[in-house]
Parts: structure tokens; C-alpha cells; sequence
């Protein structure tokens, strides 16, 4: 016996109306082609628009973005009329760029259901589907075999965070890299190595920190080992977990190989320190499903946890740190809307797009590295020379010091950009950097107009 739900949304008319819908929002796409201004007749309304908002806010918007609701894969519209190249997505939350039609398609479908928010009360069958597909992914090579979903990154790595205490009580400290960062609640602020970020907020002194890999210091991994033995040494028993990013994202795409974790992590699974891998940003960028795949690290790995990409976020677990009932739980899970778009991807990455592997050497997520970053090569050594430090990263994350690495030069390269036709973020400090987080649709066409905005940019702000 069928449930009246699977007649009505397997029904071929309901199929179809969707389908009109889609194609209907796509119609528009045709137009969204290239970057270009905005429309002389929108721009007073737009500002005006603009300085509404930010008054409510109480502080400016970083640009003056609002998106009409429509693009066509790396570009998107603003209501001013404007395109812009996006290459910086939301901050990695747009994998597939704007209007994908699959996407749209799982999100009406999911706009259908009876509830907009699903709960860990009561959820629907895509909670169940979408926490089926993440951990059977991530138990292919890691021991991760449980789950628990959750709204956004900052929630999960507090759930990850309580995790580990539980299972390791009475220990409380944390142990953290440098540079890194974890979110915006007041624990993941206060885990977060940026003071920027908690003025004003009181100092708990519950994290430990460690240096990163640094490519230019031979002693770099002897130096942090020393570290982790001395924190160890000097926290009998009182250190819960070890939390990092495998390649780091607001700290400046800072990239380690796996000689320099492997011993931080053996060192910490001998005194019962849970290994926690924040993949909240990394997830589906580093050439693997899981950066700890793409690092082969997946043996020490006690909890993961992952957001973005997946439209809410999830923590992942082993057996043996299974939570008691009670720890984690939290009225809202993800929208329903959320939900489905995130199984929708999901599929997408671990099946292909259109015949075309996603991951692995010559997978999709590899050619757009190679792609960019030969870009950016040929820019640093031709008309750009001088003006480009250095450019790196792994996978879809992608990042430049541009002229001397300096702050100010880098906030005004950023809205110049903008104001030609490109959205991209910063990273990073001493050096600062411009931040590349590139959807999966880019093509051969959309990187070259990224290299002549870049170089526009570039060659307009030489002089400032």
C-alpha cells in the first residue's frame, strides 16, 4: 500500500506542474550571460533600497549586493539590474551556483510539503535520506557511522563540541589551530583565533592553540609536536578534543600535508583526545567528498562535521562516540526546502554531472583548480607581474595575496572588483588575501572573463 503522499507527489500532473514551474524561472536565464552594469533607471531606488536596509541592520552591507532571485550558473542578478561573476557564492553555500535547474526542482518539491521547518521530533523522510547518504559516504573510509543534522556549521560544531566532552568528562579544554575558525556563537567565538571577533566578550581560557603548517620552515611539524606534547604535559586528563580544518578557510587557505597531521593525531589518540575534523567549509571543495578522503586521514577521525555545501549542517560520528540521549537535540533540523535541495546534491556529487565524475584526478572539482590557478599563473607572470605575491589552495578553494599582502589594499581590490563585475571575499592575514570559493559550474568561458576583471583590477588599484 502507497501513502496518499506518494499519489500525490509521484503523481505525473504534479510532475509536470513542477516542471512548467522550473522552466518558467529558467526562461530568464538566457538573458544572464555575461557581467554587466546596473540599469541607470534602477540606481537611486537600488540606493535608497540599500541605505533602508543597512539602517535597520545597524552597520553597512560589505557590498552593496541584493540579489533579484535569479542567475544562471556563476552569475547572478542584483536588483539594480546589474550581473556579477560570483565566485565567492554566499561563502561556499552555493556549490552549483544560482538557478541550477535541479536544484530549483528539488527546492519546489520540497516547498510542497506540509511542513516548512522539519524538527528532530517529527521529521520527514528527507532528514532520513539526507543522513543516509552523508554517513554511508563517510564510513568508506573512516570508522564515522552515526549522524545528527543540524541548521548551520556553528550549530553542529557545537554539537561536535559536546560531543566530545561527554564522551571524554571531566575534561573541558580544546585544543585548536591557529588561525582558525569555528563560528559565531560564543564558544566558537572563543575558539576562533581572531580577537576581532569576540571584542567585549568574556575570556573562558578553555583553548589550547597550535601553529599550522608552515610550507617555509623545515622544523614546521617538530614545532607543533612540541606544542601539542607540552599542552598535553601541562592538561593531565583535561583536554576533550583537538579541532582543526584541514585546509584552512578564513585563515587564508592555509594547505598541510598529511605528514604534518598524522603525528598531532596519534599523539592525541594515545591520551584519549577526540579527533574532530571542522569540515563545515572544506566539504566537497578538496577534490574528495570529505577533505580528510582527499588527505587520507580518515583512521583518526572521531567526529566530522560539515555545513554549506549540504544547505544545513551535520555532525558525524563513530560508535564510540555515540551520545547519550539528551545531549543534542533542537526544535528546528533544517527548512524542508533545505533538506531536499541538500539530498538533490548530495546525489549529484556522489553520482556525476551529466557523465562527468565530480571527484577524484580528473574529476570536475580538479579541472577548475587547474583551470583557475593556470589563470592566475599566467596573470602573475604577464601583464599582472608584481602585482599578484602568491596564489594557492586546494580544490574549489582557491586564493591570491595580491601587491604587498596588506589589508587596506586588499578591502579596496575587493570593491573595485565588485564594482567591475566580480564577487570574491577575503582571507587571511599578513599576508591578507582575496578568497575564491568556485561553484561547480564554472567553465572554460567563465574563468576567462574572471581573468580579464581580475586584471582590470588588478592594473586600476596598482597605484592606490
Amino acid at each position: 500500500m502507497s501513502t496518499i503522499a506518494n499519489s500525490v507527489f509521484g503523481s505525473p500532473r504534479l510532475k509536470k506542474l513542477v516542471e512548467d514551474l522550473k522552466n518558467e524561472v529558467l526562461k530568464g536565464q538566457k538573458e544572464i550571460v555575461a557581467t554587466k552594469p546596473p540599469n541607470p533607471e534602477l540606481i537611486m531606488s537600488y540606493k535608497d533600497y540599500l541605505e533602508d536596509i543597512q539602517s535597520l541592520r545597524g552597520r553597512n552591507l560589505f557590498y552593496p549586493y541584493t540579489g533579484s532571485g535569479l542567475g544562471n550558473g556563476p552569475f547572478v542578478e542584483l536588483q539594480d539590474g546589474s550581473i556579477k561573476l560570483d565566485l565567492i557564492n554566499g561563502i561556499g553555500i552555493h556549490l552549483f551556483g544560482h538557478s541550477h535547474p535541479d536544484i530549483i526542482e528539488a527546492s519546489i518539491t520540497g516547498a510542497l510539503q506540509d511542513v516548512v521547518m522539519q524538527g528532530n521530533l517529527e521529521p520527514n523522510r528527507e532528514y532520513g535520506e539526507l543522513l543516509e547518504l552523508l554517513v554511508t559516504a563517510a564510513g568508506r573510509k573512516s570508522k564515522l557511522k552515526k549522524g545528527w543534522i543540524g541548521t548551520c556549521g556553528t550549530i553542529v560544531n557545537e554539537n561536535a563540541l559536546k560531543i566530545a566532552r561527554q564522551k571524554n568528562s571531566p575534561a573541558r579544554k580544546i585544543l585548536a589551530m591557529k588561525d582558525n575558525f569555528a563560528g559565531r556563537s560564543t564558544m566558537m567565538a572563543e575558539i576562533t583565533d581572531n580577537p576581532e571577533y569576540r571584542v567585549g566578550l568574556p575570556a573562558y581560557n578553555e583553548v589550547l592553540y597550535l601553529p599550522f603548517y608552515d610550507a617555509k620552515d623545515p622544523a614546521s611539524i617538530e614545532k607543533t609536536v612540541k606544542i601539542l606534547n607540552q599542552h598535553i604535559l601541562e592538561n593531565p586528563k583535561n583536554i576533550a578534543c583537538f579541532v582543526f580544518e584541514l585546509l584552512q578557510g578564513e585563515g587564508g587557505f592555509n594547505v598541510a600535508p598529511r605528514e604534518f597531521f598524522k603525528p598531532l593525531f596519534e599523539i592525541c589518540k594515545s591520551h584519549g583526545i577526540a579527533i574532530w575534523a571542522d569540515e563545515v567549509q572544506t566539504f566537497s571543495r578538496t577534490g574528495e567528498l570529505f577533505a580528510f578522503e582527499t588527505l587520507d586521514l580518515g583512521e583518526y577521525i572521531d567526529l566530522v562535521t560539515i555545513a554549506k555545501t549540504a544547505q544545513c549542517g551535520a555532525v558525524l560520528y563513530t560508535e564510540e562516540y555515540n551520545p547519550k540521549p539528551g545531549l543534542i537535540a533542537g526544535t528546528f533540523t533544517a527548512s524542508t526546502v533545505s533538506l531536499s535541495a541538500g539530498v538533490k546534491t548530495l546525489k549529484m556529487l556522489l553520482h556525476g554531472i551529466n557523465g562527468e565524475n565530480v571527484f577524484g584526478v580528473n574529476g570536475r572539482v580538479e579541472k577548475i583548480h587547474r583551470q583557475f590557478k593556470k589563470m592566475l599563473g599566467t596573470l602573475q607572470e604577464g601583464s599582472c607581474k608584481g602585482l599578484i605575491k602568491d596564489f594557492g589552495g586546494l580544490g574549489l578553494m582557491v586564493a591570491l595575496a595580491p601587491y604587498d599582502g596588506s589589508k587596506d589594499k586588499v578591502m579596496k581590490l575587493l570593491q573595485t572588483l565588485f564594482k567591475n563585475g566580480m564577487i570574491a571575499f577575503s582571507c587571511g592575514h599578513n599576508p591578507y588575501k582575496i578568497r575564491f570559493l568556485l561553484p561547480l559550474v564554472l567553465e572554460e568561458q567563465h574563468i576567462e572573463e574572471a581573468r580579464k576583471i581580475l586584471e582590470k583590477s588588478l592594473l586600476e588599484n596598482a597605484g592606490v
